[in-house]
């Protein structure tokens, strides 16, 4: 018999980076950031919002999808080569949140699609420095998908993992793609982008939900907005780089082996938290 082939292990540095990654992508719990803020739990404030105002939201939701979209696919920058401003993005969001923490839920429709396009635009920078062409459209659309990935799947709380998520985000891209390579970008309604946009737009309408309702309570007024649409900002762009080091290392050892590097010290983080609550 011919001895087992030996699994194929990450240099030093690329251990580290896939571990910075599981715990970028791993503990990503919006609500429990938000409570640290706000002091009590963001469910219970959610309750605050009536089911009117959380329709209205997915509304707003989707169109600033639609716009990210349509940002990914015709106008983000691919030549620059410095390194993500990520304090100048917060800053940016933090400004945009603390108007929105001073008029409330009826500045949502303007506010979100400029926070968002803020956000794709600090998304793309952490894109390219972890080595994506963004002069591609799957890059482009790898960084819409990060809008999703921030937050659990739509109607449940229970956590599919990274990979499970990102499997049926692909395979939503990879349709979408197909079609804007087809017809081109302009067909933004058909049913491959709608579906697409509908399950980006419901998980981070999750997200965007936990965020009005913190910053709808009266704690610091828009002083209080700011710091939340900073703790948003934030939690978008972990959740990006935990994504882009993961693509970059896939690209250097192959989907298989990451994949399967990912799960074993996933696990082990898991356990972890599991023995710290008790």
């Amino acid at each position: 018999m011919m001895p087992a082939e030996p699994a194929l292990t990450l240099q030093p540095p690329h251990q580290e980076a896939l571990q910075r990654a599981i715990r970028d992508l791993e503990n990503q719990d919006f609500a429990a950031q938000l409570a640290d803020y706000a002091g009590k739990p963001i469910e219970r404030v959610m309750r605050l919002i009536p089911r009117a105002a959380n329709r209205s939201i997915n509304r707003v939701v989707e169109k600033a999808i639609l716009n990210c979209l349509k940002v990914a696919i015709s106008s983000i920058e691919p030549q620059s080569k410095a390194p993500p401003a990520r304090r100048a993005a917060s800053v940016l969001a933090g400004i945009s949140g603390g108007v929105s923490g001073f008029f409330g839920l009826a500045a949502l429709p303007i506010e979100l699609p400029v926070t968002t396009t803020l956000m794709l635009r600090a998304i793309a920078e952490i894109a390219r420095h972890h080595g994506e062409d963004l002069s591609t459209l799957e890059a482009r659309l790898a960084c819409v998908e990060v809008f999703a990935l921030g937050a659990p799947r739509a109607g449940s709380r229970v956590d599919f993992g990274y990979y499970a998520s990102r499997a049926l985000l692909s395979r939503l891209t990879m349709e979408a793609s197909q079609l804007f390579i087809e017809r081109g970008a302009a067909n933004l309604t058909a049913p491959a982008v709608g579906g697409l946009v509908t399950e980006v737009a419901t998980r981070f309408g999750l997200v965007v939900s936990e965020r009005s309702a913190a910053s709808a309570l009266p704690v610091l007024g828009a002083v209080g907005g700011a710091t939340v649409n900073l703790i948003f900002m934030n939690h978008f762009q972990r959740v990006a780089h935990g994504h882009f080091a993961i693509r970059r290392l896939e690209r250097e050892y192959g989907s298989s082996v990451v994949r399967r590097l990912y799960d074993e010290h996933a696990s082990r983080e898991r356990a972890r938290r599991r023995l710290r609550r008790g």
